[in-house]
């Protein structure tokens, strides 16, 4: 079995490949393949993903070129974690909407449009590829944000492609921590869109025990979510820590103007990351990475990819079409929530009606995550205006209209 990973590049890809060792059993990989662009971190990332795989004993062969062709040829799983633009994009992402009064964050509001808007056509094409060369029924795991909004886009082109988040497999380990109990025997019935979503159950050897953890543990689930405590109590549940952009939008608008925007403080860590992966005698990831976020995102692919070769039936956090699992939604709309993954195989778990307060939320991000994707294909700045129409955090035409033509500019800056 063939895995390409596009963007290996990434300071992420230690934590794949400290994931392969602890799947070994499941998983016999021929071939791990890591393309990137950019040779001088292909260098860096793929000398120590080398040492880390000669140091498991790993027999397969490990890829390392900026050919994406030859990285998709004849791939079971293609992976993609790039980040189009770079940090100084992201930059761009978090900063430019504050001018306008609204947040800056790098999947959500206009910022989010912005990453959208430049990173579904590359996705897309690299997809597109994967169908030509990759092999039969090849598997794309989309961890490259929007994750929703990219993985609309490759299911709506035909692709086979599911998207993937680490909040859920965090929130499960915390959890487990906190019940003192081992993290597979917990299910979190974590739910909503990507970036949006609520654990509304924690399931212990069968039985919700989220109400105990919010009686026991309130206070730092809270600190957690950036939410106060009676929040979680009313709502009966733990919204994710991305809900503080609409749940606390002026609180978070004011921390953003007079604090350092949160890509700085990631390119000074890949920095440093950089620079520890250049020691020939690293052979783990380091302690470091767990500051670059992205926690447990080895465990949570890599078990994934597992599952779908040989699993019976593991709940698995994941992006996937609705097709009647959350009432309300369209079909085709992208919801995230926990499924039973076997060989080829993804089924959503059953789902209870949404509650009034999330339900409303969602419908509406969900219409907007439609128009992004259609504004994304058609480059049309009208399309792009009526999806920051529909997102609740702008929903004003003048403040729209301001909001494209500022990125717009930043965008052009950068070329």
């Amino acid at each position: 079995m063939k895995i390409a990973v596009v963007g290996g590049g990434s300071t992420y890809t230690p934590e794949l490949v400290s994931g392969l060792a602890g799947e070994r059993g499941r998983l016999e990989v021929t071939e791990l393949a890591l393309q990137d662009i950019d040779p001088e971190r292909l260098e860096v990332v793929g000398g120590l993903a080398g040492r880390m795989l000669e140091r498991d004993q790993f027999s397969g062969a490990l890829t390392l070129t900026d050919d994406l062709d030859r990285a998709l040829d004849g791939a079971d799983f293609v992976l993609v974690q790039i980040r189009v633009g770079g940090q100084q994009a992201r930059l761009s992402d978090e900063t430019v909407p504050l001018a306008c009064g609204c947040v800056g964050q790098e999947t959500t509001g206009a910022g989010g449009l912005a990453k959208a808007l430049r990173t579904v056509p590359v996705v897309l094409s690299i997809a597109d590829r994967a169908r030509e060369l990759a092999a039969d029924n090849v598997w794309i795991v989309d961890f490259t944000n929007p994750v929703g909004i990219v993985t609309r886009a490759l299911l709506n082109a035909g692709h086979r492609a599911v998207g993937l988040c680490n909040v859920a497999i965090g929130f499960q380990r915390t959890a487990a921590r906190m019940l003192g109990v081992e993290p597979e025997r917990l299910v979190i019935d974590q739910i909503g869109l990507n970036h949006l979503t609520w654990v509304r159950a924690v399931l212990l050897d069968g039985k919700d025990v989220l109400p105990e953890l919010i009686s026991s543990h309130g206070e730092e689930l809270a600190g957690s979510s950036h939410l106060p405590r009676e929040a979680l109590e009313e709502l009966g549940a733990v919204p994710s820590y991305y809900l503080r952009y609409f749940y606390a939008h002026d609180a978070v608008l004011a921390e953003q103007r007079r604090g350092v925007p949160r890509a700085a403080e990631v390119a000074e860590i890949e920095r440093g990351l950089l620079e520890l992966y250049r020691d020939p005698e690293l052979a783990e990831k380091p302690a470091l990475l767990e500051q670059r976020g992205g926690a447990y995102y080895s465990e949570a692919a890599v078990g994934l990819i597992a599952s779908l070769v040989a699993g019976n039936g593991e709940v698995h956090e994941v992006d996937l079409r609705n097709e009647g699992t959350l009432q309300g939604l369209a079909d085709d709309d992208v919801v995230e929530v926990p499924a039973r993954v076997s060989p080829d195989l993804i089924e959503p778990l059953p789902q209870k009606p949404l509650a009034p307060e999330l339900l409303g939320l969602v419908q509406h991000v969900a219409a907007y995550e439609r128009l992004a994707v259609r504004a994304a294909l058609s480059g049309d700045p009208a399309d792009a205006r009526k999806a920051l129409l529909a997102h609740p955090l702008i929903g004003q035409w003048d403040l729209a209209s301001e909001l494209i033509e500022l990125l717009r500019a930043a965008s052009e800056a950068r070329v």
